[in-house]
Parts: structure tokens; sequence; C-alpha cells
């Protein structure tokens, strides 16, 4: 291919390396924009591009004002984005360690014994209509967020978890986070989503746990109080409605990318980012 650019633009003397290099750019270039796709930072990305296209213009034209206004705007900008978006920086970093070749890295420790005592607390907590948000850690640490809550350090434990959450419990507000096959802690703190698409039916606890999806690789599993169901977030987007089978099968799919005939398919609300 090279040689090719070479007879065609003499001039250019474009090489292998070169050719790598726009290769290297374009890829990141392609998952930047798959990342902002139908985020807010997109159209901040539009009025970015908007005003640096002004900037040249105003250079040629020349518009003394506009480009001496412009370019004092510039460190501003970098500032106010930093600030406004850092929830989708954070998450822009995090998508880079979710690559397969890191994936391989750094596998889940999670068993199907863990999955089992999640799955059968989960059931029950749902069919007494008692809340429940459980956080299951994959290849993202969630230290933050353990720190924010109540150590446990405890063997993952369907009965415990029922205790966890009962009503008249100090650990039942918050989530509980699972890390290496341990309780890790309760009681933790979540960044909530800011979606304004989800539906307004979704509670502070849906919205917790697609909040951390959305900045995580973690899986989250929520019993509704309201309506006695199970949901499971995970990349931003919830699955709803979930019986027993349903919720085992994506667990262990996501755990262990277990291949087999999936139960009936169940509802999804929420948006992919």
């Amino acid at each position: 291919m090279g040689d090719y650019f070479l007879t065609v633009w003499p001039d250019v003397g474009l090489g292998w390396l070169d050719v790598v290099d726009i290769a290297i750019v374009a890829f990141f270039i392609y998952a930047f924009l798959k990342l902002i796709r139908r985020t807010r930072a997109a159209r901040m990305v539009l009025g970015v591009l908007l005003v640096v296209g002004l900037y040249y213009v105003s250079e040629r034209a020349p518009l003394l004002t506009v480009n001496s206004l412009i370019r004092d705007m510039f460190g501003y900008i970098v500032f106010t984005a930093i600030v406004l978006f850092q929830a989708d920086i954070r998450r822009a970093l995090s998508s880079l360690g979710q690559a397969p070749f890191f994936r391989y890295l750094a596998r889940t420790t999670t068993g199907n014994e863990t999955i089992e005592e999640v799955v059968v607390a989960a059931t029950m907590l749902a069919s007494r209509r008692i809340g429940a948000l459980i956080v299951i850690e994959r290849t993202i640490g969630l230290r933050n967020y353990i720190e924010s809550g109540i150590l446990v350090d405890s063997t993952v434990t369907y009965d415990l978890l029922l205790s966890v959450f009962q009503s008249d419990s100090p650990l039942h507000d918050g989530a509980v986070i699972i890390q290496a096959n341990r309780i890790a802690a309760a009681a933790c703190f979540l960044p909530l989503t800011v979606n304004p698409r989800l539906s307004k039916e979704l509670g502070s606890r849906h919205r917790a746990a697609i909040g951390l999806s959305e900045e995580s690789d973690a899986v989250a599993i929520v019993a509704s109080e309201e309506t006695g169901t199970l949901s499971i977030a995970m990349d931003g987007q919830t699955e709803r409605d979930l019986d027993p089978d349903q919720l085992r099968f994506r667990l262990e799919e996501l755990m262990f990318g277990a291949k087999s005939t999936p139960p009936r398919s169940a509802s999804r609300g929420g948006l992919r980012l």
C-alpha cells in the first residue's frame, strides 16, 4: 500500500510507518466518536468544532476582534469541559480497560456458588417486596464505592444478604458490593445516572444501578419494592422483569461468557449510551 501511494503521490513520501500512524489515529477518532454518540458530549464536540472553524475564518478574513476573543476563550473551554463532563471522561478512560486483551489479563473470579446465592437472595427479596441493590465487581475496581460504605468482608450467602436489606437493618440503605466472591461492603453510595431519556418509572435504586454501570463494567442487580420484580443493569442499560432463571442465565453469561439457550426474553429498559 505504501508503494502505491508513493506512485500516485511521489512528493508525499508516505511509507509503511506513516500508514500505520494514520490507521491508529483513525481508530482512536472512530472510538471517540462511537463513545460520545448519543451523549451530552456529542453536542459539545459540535460546538467546539464550530468555534474552531470560526477561529480559522477570523484569521483569514481577518476579523481581529473575533479572533482575539476566541483565542482567549480556548483555555477556559478546556477547564469547563473537564468540569461539566467529568463523568463522560471517566467512562471513556474506563472503557479503554475493557478491551478484550485487558479482560483476558483480568478475568473475573466470581464463581457459580456466588451467583446462585445472589439469585436466591434477590428472588426472595423481590417476592417480599423488599428493595435491594447488589453489585458484582468485574474487571474495573470499585474501591472508591466500597470505601463509601460499611466494610463487611464476608462470604456471600443468601441469608446474610437477606439480613442486610431488611428494613430494620442499619445497612439496608445503599448497595452491597461483591468483590472476588466476598461481600466487600454494604450501605455503599453509588452515582445516579443523569440520562434524561430513562423511564419515569425507574426509582433511585435503578438509577444508581445504571449510573454505576455507565462508569464501570460492574453488574448491578435490583429488587424493586414497588413492583416486586428483578432487574439487571449493565453498560448503561437495564433488563427488567427478569425471573430467577433469566437472572441466573444473564449473570453466568456476563461473568463466564456462558453460551447456552437463554430463557424467554425479558423486557428491556433504558438506553445504550
